[in-house]
């Protein structure tokens, strides 16, 4: 039996698909010393990850690390690499493909931080929709920090320069160790026993472990669920916590918490006094108004005679008086003319008269009509000759062959014209 026979490329990518295969490499963490690390003109960069006892080459193409690289490597550091283990078929050496580097010692925790940082997100915890109004003008604001260090040194002094008519209470905690998550959430609730109008968390700067607590999901989900509006005021201007992403508001340090917290005193006695003036002036204006036209009602006539109302208005009515009892009489006048032209009218002196008139006139035009009517034409022997009942007026009206009815007095003779 003939036995197969492989090339090393054919052995090469059997290899690498068998690796390809395997979950446990597709992505997987790798902590290590960095050394031989050198970037190419290209962009990717190459490099040895090694521990005590072994080594393993790795490489970091450019689309991750202007994505996810946000530090500059250096042999000799130790860092957390994310990748994957795969077969470089050309040169048969498996490596490590590299999708993103960070620094031991804060590697894990940068992990813990993203993954909860993506879980709150989620869960809605950073949405605005749920963040309180910082009030503008506060009473009384807590303070929930360290009882001594330079954070709550910062916050009184700001808070006390800036706006003095404002009390302040401090909640001490923890603000670091494997305690201080769990005080931090006691006495965020504590402080809502109280009448506070603003709630500050927070503390100084440190390393990313110092700060830990305020990455932890019972802190989150305290501030969250807190009634007070609250401000992060977490570490320095670089440093965010997963606190700053819960909070109503972030600031960038304890000392910016306390500027967002509370106004200006000075800021706010210009702007009273810039309202006073505005008022004063709007008043002012509106008695200088007031005064014009006070003015100029006083010095009206009917101010100053009164009596001139009535002495018009009875000029008026006189003027009125003569007008009707003009009119009166010209009516008078009218109706005693016509009753005059009634009463020496025929109609009731004489009204037989009027009968007798209209029977003479009635009887004069019968008469006419008499004289007119062609029936008495017939009486005397004339006729009337007509044509499909037109009278016949003119020779030149009838033709040969038309038919003519002669009307006589005494009756009709139908002839025909030949």
């Amino acid at each position: 039996m003939e036995e197969k026979t492989f090339t090393v490329s054919e052995i090469n990518s059997y290899i690498n698909r068998k690796l390809k295969m395997d979950p446990n490499l597709k992505n997987i963490y790798i902590k290590g010393e960095l050394s031989n690390y050198k970037s190419y003109p290209s962009g990717h960069s190459y490099f040895t990850l090694k521990d005590e006892n072994s080594q393993i080459s790795g490489v970091m193409f450019k689309g991750f690390k202007d994505k996810f690289l946000n530090f500059e490597p250096e042999n000799g550091m130790k860092v957390i690499i994310k990748g994957k283990i795969e077969v470089y078929v050309k040169n048969g050496k498996y490596q490590l493909y590299a999708t993103k580097m960070t620094e031991d010692g804060m590697g894990n925790l940068h992990i813990a931080y993203e993954q909860l940082k993506k879980k709150l997100n989620k869960e809605g915890l950073f949405d605005d929709a749920h963040k309180k109004e910082i009030p503008k003008y506060p009473k009384r604001i807590g303070v929930v920090t360290a009882q001594t260090g330079a954070a709550i040194r910062d916050i009184i002094t700001t808070i006390k320069k800036r706006y003095p008519i404002c009390e302040i209470l401090v909640f001490s905690t923890l603000v670091q160790g494997d305690q201080a998550a769990a005080e931090i959430v006691s006495q965020i609730n504590h402080a809502q026993e109280y009448d506070l109008d603003t709630l500050i968390v927070g503390r100084g700067g440190g390393s990313i472990e110092d700060l830990w607590p305020f990455n932890e999901e019972i802190v989150a989900h305290a501030i969250y669920n807190c009634k007070i509006p609250v401000i992060s005021a977490v570490g320095h201007e670089i440093d965010y916590t997963i606190s700053d992403f819960v909070a109503d508001k972030r600031a960038p340090t304890p000392t910016g918490g306390a500027v967002l917290a509370v106004p200006d005193i000075t800021e706010v006695k210009n702007n009273i006094n810039q309202l006073s003036d505005n008022i004063n002036k709007i008043i002012s204006d509106k008695i200088s108004q007031n005064k014009t036209t006070l003015k100029h009602i006083s010095e009206k006539q009917i101010l100053k005679n009164p009596k001139s109302i009535y002495e018009i208005k009875g000029m008026d009515l006189d003027s009125l008086m003569d007008k009707l009892n003009f009119a009166s009489k010209n009516i008078i006048n009218e109706n005693k003319t016509k009753l005059f032209r009634l009463e020496n009218s025929i109609v009731l002196k004489n009204p037989t008269e009027i009968t007798r008139s209209k029977r003479e006139i009635f009887l004069k035009n019968f008469e006419k009509l008499e004289v007119l009517n062609p029936l008495k034409t017939l009486k005397r022997g004339y006729t009337l000759a007509k044509s499909n009942d037109k009278v016949i007026s003119s020779a030149k009206d009838v033709e040969t062959g038309d038919q003519i009815d002669i009307e006589f007095d005494d009756g009709i003779v139908n002839t025909k014209v030949i």
